[in-house]
């Protein structure tokens, strides 16, 4: 039980601090490009875990790399990218919407890949209660829902790619190592599948743009914060709970921001925010609590 509490404030913590990222994303979209600060963020989160456990994972079976480097692929490289392209075809709040389905495409892959039992009805009544709650916090306060195809599509290419991460991130805890060295090793693979995106979109930064300690701080909150700390925790939960049940947790990400934006920004938050707030959480507690059928 104490283990389980452990996973559960793991993937709490992990989501209370994504959940803010985007406060220091849109101050340093000032200076640098999505692909600048993506590459950045992820450099310092991999120096800061050296820095913390500076011992070489040796990795017992060659085979076990390609678990890595496709974790690397999918959780650090791919899916940011995916979700930044689609952000400058389609409106924020459908992103928001549309990965929160991540956790349905996690269950199937978790049957298909890990031979986990299938979710009860429960977990998928709680997916719509959840995803009806975020549409309320998305588009409460704004104009309807507008289809954007390109962006949208990419969207849901990747809210995919992140569960296929949370996947091979569960079968990655069963190798046994610990978690601060495989969530290093996957950041390395991320990086360097980072490199041919960077020479063709280009990174051009510069000492001059260290200008503030504005910058500074937000580099380094979405470096140490944002990555290195939250990818260990996640991983933590995930190796602790599993791939679906933790993945749910992503469903809080729309009401730490609804709330943040209330808090920080002095966005007003609505009536229709404030009942998909309480949708949302309805949603992850009917999601979270006996998900997996026994027997």
């Amino acid at each position: 039980m104490h283990k389980t509490a452990s996973g559960h404030i793991a993937a709490l913590i992990t989501i209370l601090i994504w959940g803010t990222t985007f406060i220091s994303t849109k101050v340093l979209l000032r200076v640098f490009t999505p692909i600048e600060i993506l590459f950045i963020r992820f450099v310092v989160g991999y120096l800061a875990l050296w820095c913390v456990c500076p011992r070489r994972l040796w990795v017992a079976e060659r085979r076990q790399e390609w678990y890595f480097a496709a974790a690397g692929l999918c959780g650090v490289t791919l899916y940011y990218l995916f979700e930044n392209i689609a952000l400058t075809y389609t409106l924020a709040s459908n992103v928001g919407v549309i990965i929160s389905i991540a956790p349905f495409f996690t269950a199937i892959f978790s049957c298909l890949f890990l031979h986990d039992r299938r979710p009860t009805a429960r977990f998928f009544v709680g997916l719509l209660v959840a995803v009806a709650g975020i549409c309320m916090i998305s588009f409460g306060n704004e104009a309807a829902l507008r289809i954007n195809p390109l962006g949208d599509i990419l969207a849901v290419v990747a809210a995919v790619i992140w569960a296929a991460f949370s996947t091979i991130t569960k079968k990655i805890s069963g190798f046994g190592y610990n978690t601060i060295q495989t969530t290093r090793r996957t950041f390395f693979y991320g990086l360097v599948f980072m490199l041919p995106v960077l020479a063709v979109m280009g990174f051009r930064v510069e000492p001059a743009q260290m200008y503030s300690a504005s910058v500074i701080l937000n580099l380094l909150f979405l470096g140490l914060g944002a990555s290195a700390l939250c990818f260990v925790t996640w991983n933590f939960a995930v190796k602790i709970l599993g791939s679906v049940r933790t993945s749910v947790y992503i469903y809080m990400v729309p009401v730490i921001t609804a709330v943040t934006s209330a808090v920080i920004l002095h966005e007003k938050l609505g009536a229709a925010a404030v009942v998909g707030i309480l949708l949302t959480l309805a949603g992850l507690f009917l999601s979270e609590n006996r998900t997996i059928k026994k027997g």
